[in-house]
Parts: structure tokens; sequence; C-alpha cells
């Protein structure tokens, strides 16, 4: 059964906002429909549904959520199956479990994904094109019809997680990587990250996603950490998706996750005023 978490407008200013100027304008902006385009995101309600990447959980969007609640939009966070031989099918039809949900609320819904999860939220998309407004990748995996994460990385990386896997039940998990890994490196968030990362189905990774091209009719928006760890503004490139730079590590959510709702807020009311044009 898919699990998820469902998050709503909070009553309060979260102290987190008060701390970034330029977000706590957004949010003023939102509400008093300052800037052009926001009164309508607000009465037509924005539900971020986050997708979380391998190794994670939908805690790692816990310290997101709170800042976009606090614009107005609605969270939806999923939990991908981590046990047995789970593959990149199964973790779409959770999403797309989390969509169904989404689509009862009214609400434009963008599909954000992280990492692994770029794969998974554009097969989810594919297969429920009317379901999706927006597709937001952050640090995301992607590409066409037949692209997986084997596929995309470069060798050295499938090397790794081979040999990692081997030893194994089964040589069927990958173990979880060190935050560093992660771009997470200060005591406090590493001492917070190593004890919530699981070990990833090795099947996820080598499962191909079937994309029949719907996905490619739905607008697409790709955010890139820098330093880059990996080339995410390519992929983006290649499949088309307008892409934004963000300084930070790969889980830019943990640590600077002001800088990524302002984004991810700014690139769903950007896609919004060009589909009134």
């Amino acid at each position: 059964m898919t699990s998820l978490k469902v998050g709503y407008l909070l009553p309060t200013h979260d102290q987190a906002v008060r701390g970034d100027h330029d977000l706590e304008q957004l949010v003023k902006q939102a509400r008093r429909a300052e800037t052009p385009g926001f009164d309508s995101v607000r009465n037509n309600m924005t539900t971020f549904v986050l997708v979380h990447g391998a190794w994670h959980g939908p805690w790692a969007w816990e310290r997101l959520t709170p800042l976009l609640h606090q614009a107005g939009a609605r969270t939806l966070t999923p939990t991908l199956t981590l046990e047995g031989d789970t593959g990149l099918d199964v973790h779409v039809d959770e999403v797309l479990t989390c969509l169904n949900v989404a689509a009862t609320t009214g609400d434009d819904v963008a599909l954000v994904g992280h990492s692994y999860a770029g794969l998974i939220v554009r097969q989810a998309a594919d297969l429920q094109p009317d379901l999706v407004n927006h597709v937001i990748l952050v640090d995301g995996w992607a590409g066409g019809d037949g692209a997986s994460m084997f596929s995309l990385a470069p060798d050295a990386f499938v090397n790794a997680i081979l040999a990692a896997a081997r030893p194994t039940a089964g040589g069927r998990h990958i173990p979880a990587p060190p935050p560093a890994s992660f771009g997470i490196t200060t005591p406090g968030d590493t001492r917070w990250l190593a004890p919530r990362l699981r070990p990833q189905p090795l099947r996820t990774f080598t499962e191909a996603t079937r994309l029949s091209g719907a996905v490619d009719q739905i607008p697409g928006t790709a955010v890139y950490c820098r330093p880059q760890t990996y080339p995410f503004d390519r992929f983006a490139t290649a499949i088309g998706y307008r892409t934004i730079a963000v300084d930070g590590p790969h889980d830019v959510m943990l640590t600077h996750p002001q800088a990524l709702a302002r984004l991810l807020l700014g690139a769903h009311t950007y896609q919004f005023n060009n589909e009134k044009l």
C-alpha cells in the first residue's frame, strides 16, 4: 500500500521563512496578489507532489514543505517502497496513486522528482498526462523512452553500484552511501541524514522507463545544483526542459530549503503565466 503525507497551508508564519527576506516577500506577494499570476495561482491552488530520490524517504522534504505551505500551496510526499526486489515500475505505480489523490483537490499539480525520481515522475506523467500540469526535476536523472539510471550514468558509477550490491542478500540491494555523497558534510546534517538513509533496490536502477511521448507535451522545468556532480542540466536540455541553476549540494532541499522553495514557486508561477499568455 502506498504511504503518503498530505500537507496544507500552515496557520502561522514559519520561522525559517522569517529568516529569508526574499521568500518572505514572495509569500506576501502571493497573499496580496502583487505579482501577476499569483492571484490566479492562489485561487486555483497548487499541489506539489514531491517524490524523493534513491536511498531517501518522504522525510527528505520536511524542511521544504512548511515553506511551500506558507506560500499557499499543498504538498503530497509519497513513500517509495525500498523492500524486496522492487523495480522502477512499482515506484511509478506509487506515484500514480498519489496523483489520483491530488486530482481530487481540483488543484494545479506540479510533479517534482529529485535525483533518481526524475525517471519516475516522467513515466508517471506520461501514463496520466491529464493529471499533471508541470513536471519539475531537482538534480534529476531523465531521458527519453528506454532511459534508466544505468543507461544515463557513467561506467564508473555503474561499476561502483554493482560492486556495492554484490555482497548483499541475492545482490538485490545497494547499501546507502555516506551523506557526503549527497553533498551533506556539516556535522549536524550528517548526523541527521545518516541514520535515515536506507538500501535501494538494484532493480530500480536497471529497469528502463517506458514513455509514449505524452510526457513531452507537459511543460517541464529542471533545477540543477552547482557545482554539478553529474550533467543534470544536459539531461534536461536534451528533453526540452527549461533549466534553472541553484547553488547548493545534491540534497539541496536539506541545506537550502528557502532557495529551493523560492525556485519551485517561481518556476510554477512562470509556467502558469506563460500558459495564460
